[in-house]
């Protein structure tokens, strides 16, 4: 074969070689904003939890469901950690959310 050949043969073979800068898969993906998105989103969803577990002991302290036995004025903390105040959990998460500021103890006074 003459060098007239084979250059012809590899212009036909051109096309078919693989181009080197897209050789390797590149993401087009932002991994660091997707991945602050989910991090924030799980401290999101961590505090609404720890939301609705204080809400829920706040409930059952104000309503008295977790009284102590041997002293009257004082409060079971066992209880505290299972206590159901409410129904449902998203009643806790509502009325948290909802009633941000306390009721002022001391208007009449």
């Amino acid at each position: 074969m003459t060098n007239d050949v084979e250059r012809d043969i590899l212009k036909i073979y051109e096309g078919s070689r693989p181009k080197e800068e897209e050789l390797f898969e590149t993401s087009r993906v932002n991994h660091v904003a997707w991945s602050l998105a989910a991090i924030f989103a799980l401290v999101a969803i961590w505090l609404a939890i720890a939301l609705v577990n204080a809400e829920n002991q706040r409930h059952a302290l104000a309503t008295n469901k977790c009284p102590d036995m041997v002293f009257k004025s004082g409060v079971d903390k066992a209880c505290l950690v299972t206590v159901n105040s409410r129904d449902h959990w998203w009643q806790h998460l509502w009325h948290a959310v909802t009633n941000v500021r306390p009721l002022p103890s001391n208007v009449g006074q």
